[in-house]
């Protein structure tokens, strides 16, 4: 596998983290769920995971850039974790709709799972040599980081309407903004 493959992983992944993202924005607002706060930080996870595909896909990839986006993932897990341990005990109702059979938490949970694993795979697969070689960012890559940073920006948004400058409620009904 050489550099460019890499290169090109690293603009899927950032794409498909944007992509759950704004999934997550759209049921937000399609289905009239709010999101809770671990919800909240989880994607606050997402971002940062996305913040580390960012950086490879704008700069080249880096060991360093793999740590953010590990850093990203394992407080990802560790907040989706705390949210399945509170919904696990039986008779407690999960919070929002599930997707496909699970709730937004457990898929994050899977998901940051898979992006540890992902990580540490293209670490095996790392070559010294590409610390050396130039980087070019591609048109594709261009485009997947602003629709990235679009979505961080619209979940920032969403956020700030439904907290507003306070605490954010436990359970939400409404929007500050809107209230």
């Amino acid at each position: 596998m050489n550099r460019d493959h890499i290169n090109f992983l690293n603009t899927l992944g950032l794409l498909g983290l944007t992509a759950v993202l704004l999934i997550g924005f759209v049921l937000q607002f399609a289905l009239n769920e709010l999101p809770c706060p671990l919800c909240l930080l989880q994607r606050v996870g997402f971002a940062m995971v996305m913040f580390g595909f960012l950086l490879n896909v704008k700069y080249g990839p880096t060991q360093r850039h793999y740590g953010v986006i590990l850093l990203g993932a394992l407080f990802g897990a560790a907040t989706a974790l705390r949210q399945i341990s509170l919904h696990v005990i039986p008779g407690t109702p999960g919070y929002g709709s599930p997707i496909f059979g699970m709730h937004y938490y457990t898929w994050a949970f899977v998901l940051f799972g898979a992006t540890v694993l992902g990580v540490a795979l293209l670490l095996i697969l790392w070559n010294e040599e590409w610390n050396s070689q130039s980087f070019t960012m591609s048109g594709f890559g261009r485009l997947v980081c602003l629709l990235a940073i679009t979505a961080v920006a619209l979940n920032f948004v969403s956020t700030f309407a439904e907290c507003g400058p306070y605490e954010c409620p436990a359970d939400p009904v409404s929007y500050w903004l809107f209230s």
